[in-house]
């Protein structure tokens, strides 16, 4: 009875420490800054693609709420896409764009979900590349 019981609890605590998957990015996830939280659904085609979904109202500019806030280009900021382009690697998602809107530019990218639930968001140009990290919004 014992032995059973011992691979029992040996199996839930081997199931509970499990590494999360890298090409889980799918969820709600609050920018580093916290201004700003952006969905990853699916594009369509099994890739993902991230939508911006909530501005915090504090971060916009005077005169501006979150649903009239645009971006360098003068388009909308809520709602604007700002993943996509992405391709399924072994480790992670590579070879998307991140568009930053303050700036009005495109970068490169790549994405994975870490052990921990957070979202490694790496903006590139070339071999340079920014990491932040996003946590799920509950």
């Amino acid at each position: 009875m014992k032995p059973v019981l011992f691979a029992l609890v040996s199996l839930a605590l081997a199931a509970g420490s499990a590494a999360a998957d890298p090409l889980n990015v799918f969820g709600t996830f609050a920018t580093e800054e916290e201004n700003s939280h952006i969905e990853i659904a699916d594009c369509g085609d099994g890739t993902p693609c991230g939508t911006i979904v909530w501005i915090d109202p504090a971060s916009v500019s005077d005169g501006k709420t979150p649903e009239t806030a645009t971006d360098a280009d003068g388009k909308k900021i809520l709602g604007l896409t700002m993943l996509q382009g992405f391709e399924k690697k072994a480790k992670g998602w590579a070879g998307g764009t991140i568009y930053n809107p303050k700036e009005g530019k495109t970068y490169g990218s790549r994405i994975k979900r870490l052990d921990d639930g957070v979202l490694e968001v790496k903006g590139c140009i070339g071999p340079l590349c920014k990491t932040q990290l996003w946590k799920p919004v509950a």
